[in-house]
């Protein structure tokens, strides 16, 4: 299931509910506008509210391993991160299987795992010790990837922007909140294909932490509420087709399930 089908009559929803502000880029009720944007809404466990998404950020190579497979010094250099369109959001209920559908343009299509966290509070060079305050809660999603058209565009010294960022590349499960779960700093994270482990390592593998991760992203932005970061991927990314099944999981959230279609 998707935001659209979850979501028809809740356009106009803003941050008042988490952060006191109205959403930035959705139409209100009473604009003089041709049209509304319908917000992009990821569900809160436990309650009647969701969470409107302002941003998704992601980080790159943010496991050793992951950084050799494809081709980088895993050092700890400077991170580096890319954005997705905020419909990139495709939500999936735990305990279902949702269809995610093979996307045009590819042929290696590519599953990639990771942790994602949703801010509540934002700021410009937020201290990584104070970071993790700014967390509303956890989710677990997928960094879906057209990985032959990132490769050659990046061959091609272009921006690999079609190969992130496309409708439903970024499916995700329901947002659990940090003042429940605690942080998420170490835990197992694993996907299958098909009942096939696939990836499998631990979060405390990361080479830039969560609270790390938001203190570098509010030196080049200015973080607000409704971002979301996807913290990365551990190794052995690879293709899938249609037929297949993913599952994924991390410990302390609900496995996640698509089958591509």
């Amino acid at each position: 299931m998707d935001r659209r089908s979850l979501f028809e009559t809740t356009a106009t929803l803003s941050l008042g509910a988490l952060a006191g502000c109205a959403m930035p880029g959705v139409a209100q009720p009473n604009a003089k506008t041709p049209f509304v944007v319908p917000a992009t809404l990821i569900p809160i466990v436990g309650s009647e509210q969701s969470f409107p998404v302002r941003r998704i950020y992601c980080i790159g190579r943010n496991y050793a391993a992951h950084a050799r497979e494809m081709g980088s010094d895993p050092s700890r250099e400077p991170p580096f991160f890319f954005q997705k369109p905020t419909d990139a959001i495709q939500n999936v209920a735990p305990g279902t299987v949702a269809d995610h559908p093979y996307p045009t343009l590819t042929k290696n299509y590519h599953y990639e795992v990771e942790l994602v966290a949703a801010l509540h509070l934002g700021g410009r060079n937020i201290p990584t010790a104070s970071a993790l305050d700014h967390v509303y809660g956890y989710a677990l999603g997928l960094d879906m990837t057209r990985r032959d058209l990132q490769r050659a565009l990046g061959d091609e010294k272009k921006p690999w922007e079609i190969g992130k960022s496309f409708d439903r590349s970024a499916p995700i499960g329901p947002l659990h909140r940090a003042s429940q779960t605690g942080p998420f700093t170490q835990g197992a994270i694993w996907l299958k294909v098909n009942g096939q482990t696939k990836q499998s390592a631990d979060l405390k593998q990361m080479i830039w932490s969560v609270a790390e991760q938001i203190s570098k992203l509010s030196q080049a932005f200015e973080l607000m509420p409704g971002d979301i970061i996807y913290s990365g991927t551990p190794e052995n990314v690879g293709p899938v087709v249609r037929g297949d099944v993913i599952d994924c999981h991390i410990d302390g959230l609900p496995n996640l399930g698509i089958k591509i279609v």
